[in-house]
């Protein structure tokens, strides 16, 4: 592996922090807040090559790898059912066309 592989990853939110402070993150303490940006037991955190991503939700980005769109929504899944965030209308209609693919 060359030397700047590393630079051409970046470590990123499933739940971008933006979207989770849409939906009920608002509320949270700081500590609470801090607790979730740096979360590794809930899938939270994973190293990205693709930025496109930024701090859309499924409604407006999927991973460009179908085969990946399950891992992705039920990792989204997850995170937000874990800190009890919202799911709105269109987010929830694209989980269930991703969750579609899973095997």
């Amino acid at each position: 592996m060359p030397a700047d592989a590393a630079a051409q990853f970046d470590i990123d939110h499933v739940v971008p922090l933006k979207e989770a402070w849409r939906s009920g993150a608002a509320a949270w303490t700081t500590q609470d807040r801090r607790a979730f940006a740096n979360d590794l037991t809930h899938s939270q955190l994973v190293a990205v090559s693709n930025r496109s991503k930024a701090e859309k939700d499924p409604a407006n980005w999927q991973p460009p790898l179908a085969d990946y769109r399950c891992t992705y929504s039920r990792a989204w899944i997850s995170v937000k059912h874990a800190y009890g965030l919202t799911v709105d209308p269109a987010e929830r209609s694209a989980l269930d066309g991703m969750l579609a693919t899973c095997a």
